[in-house]
C-alpha cells in the first residue's frame, strides 16, 4: 500500500491521503528549482555587481539596467516572456541548439528565476562590499596586494557578513515566489497542490501546502541565524 492509497481515516483527511504523496513531489520539484535558480543566480550576481562598481561607465550602465528591469517587473511577467516568448524565436533557437531546452517548461522556470533573483541578489553584493570601508583599500594596497587579493581575501569576507542576512530573505522570497510556476504546468508543490483541489474541491490541500511552504521558510530561517552567528562569533566575543 502506498502513500496515496493510505485511508484518510489513519492521516483525518480523505484528500490529503489521496493526493499527499504527489505534494511531496512536487516539494521536492520546487527545493530543486529553487536550489537551481539561487544558486546560479548568486555566482551570477558577485559578477553582476563587481561590473556594477568597478566594470566602467558603460557596463556599470548595462548591469544598472538589468538590475532595473527584473527588480522592477513582476516574476510573472517575466516567466511568461519567456516560456511563451521562446517560440517566437523558435527558429534561431533551434540553428544555435537551444530549442530543446526552452520548450521544457522546467528549464524556462530556472531561466527566469536565476534571472530575477540574480538581479536582487547583484544588489546585495553591491551594498555589502560597499559597506566595507575604503581605509580597507587603501591598507591593503599599501602593502602592496593586488587587487584581486584585496576583494577575495579583504573586501569579500568582510561584505559576506553584511550580505547574509538579506540573502537569506531573497532565498526565502524566491521560495514563495516558486509557486507561479505552476501557472506554467510545473507540477511543483503550488501545481499538485492545484490538482489535488481540482479533484477534490476540498480546501485542506492548501492549508497542507501552506503548511509546507512554512516549514520550508522556517528551516532556512534558523539555518541562516546559525550560520550568521558562525560568520560572527568573533564579533560577539568581544
Amino acid at each position: 500500500m502506498t502513500w496515496c492509497e493510505v485511508p484518510g481515516w489513519l492521516i483525518g483527511n480523505e484528500a490529503i491521503a489521496n493526493y499527499g504523496c504527489r505534494m511531496f513531489g512536487g516539494l521536492a520539484v520546487t527545493l530543486q528549482l529553487v536550489a537551481i535558480s539561487v544558486s546560479l543566480g548568486a555566482a551570477m550576481a558577485l559578477l553582476l555587481a563587481l561590473v556594477r562598481l568597478y566594470g566602467g561607465k558603460v557596463a556599470s550602465t548595462l548591469v544598472g539596467g538589468y538590475t532595473t528591469f527584473f527588480r522592477g517587473t513582476p516574476l510573472l511577467c517575466q516567466l511568461y516572456l519567456v516560456y511563451y516568448g521562446a517560440g517566437q524565436f523558435r527558429p534561431f533557437l533551434t540553428d544555435i541548439g537551444l530549442w530543446t531546452l526552452f520548450r521544457d517548461a522546467f528549464f524556462c522556470a530556472a531561466f527566469t528565476f536565476t534571472l530575477n533573483t540574480a538581479a536582487y541578489q547583484a544588489e546585495i553584493f553591491r551594498g555589502a562590499i560597499q559597506s566595507v570601508g575604503r581605509g580597507q583599500w587603501e591598507a591593503a594596497r599599501a602593502l602592496g596586494l593586488h587587487w584581486r587579493g584585496i576583494l577575495r581575501h579583504i573586501i569579500l569576507p568582510q561584505a559576506a557578513m553584511v550580505a547574509l542576512r538579506p540573502l537569506g530573505n531573497e532565498l526565502v522570497i524566491m521560495v514563495k515566489s516558486s509557486a507561479v510556476a505552476s501557472l506554467v504546468t510545473i507540477f511543483d508543490l503550488m501545481g499538485t497542490t492545484r490538482l489535488a483541489f481540482a479533484r477534490s474541491f476540498d480546501l485542506t490541500v492548501y492549508l497542507f501546502a501552506a503548511v509546507l511552504y512554512l516549514c520550508i521558510v522556517e528551516v532556512i530561517r534558523r539555518t541562516w541565524d546559525v550560520a550568521e552567528r558562525r560568520l560572527t562569533r568573533h564579533l560577539q566575543a568581544g
